[in-house]
């Protein structure tokens, strides 16, 4: 298989640490791509910038708020669209706490929200949806970190 080049991604699933509930979003009709589909916060990250960087600023532009970086959910490897190398996406997905779910604003990539928790997302989504299989593992995660490793993420963050 030959080098090639692809383009870099981030997602967030954001958790709400009132009731343990994840945001979902759907996209609006006027995207390009997958309209009306459910998701979390998704977006490219620009030449020059960070995956935490990209991960800050998308949240603020599609949500308004800011976010607490909790920890890494895993990695995705996709492509938007066609499978031909223009297409090519990898990517980080972080699980995020939001500090304040009231000042949420949605702009025009989505048109609705909602938040579910772990059950519900499994009687809304298909067994194999790509968002609730990253809700599970989060859940999984989230039960599994210590309260020290989840404030050395927040401090710290994940960039080297």
């Amino acid at each position: 298989m030959s080098v090639g080049r692809f383009l870099g991604m981030v997602g967030a699933l954001i958790w709400r640490s009132s009731d343990g509930r994840y945001l979902i979003l759907r996209r609006s009709t006027e995207k390009d791509y997958a309209a009306g589909i459910w998701e979390c916060i998704t977006g490219r990250v620009d030449q020059g910038e960070g995956f935490q960087d990209a991960l800050r600023r998308e949240v603020l532009e599609e949500l308004g708020v800011e976010i607490q970086v909790d920890f890494i959910i895993g990695t995705m490897h996709f492509y938007r669209g066609e499978s031909i190398p223009e297409n090519e996406m990898i990517g980080i997905v972080y699980c995020c706490t939001i500090v304040d779910d009231q000042q949420i604003r949605i702009g025009w990539e989505h048109d609705q929200y909602r938040w579910l928790n772990l059950d519900e997302a499994q009687e809304y989504f298909p067994e194999d949806y790509w968002l609730l299989e990253i809700i599970k593992r989060g859940e999984q995660m989230r039960e599994l970190m210590s309260p020290q490793q989840l404030i050395l993420n927040r401090e710290r963050g994940f960039e080297i």
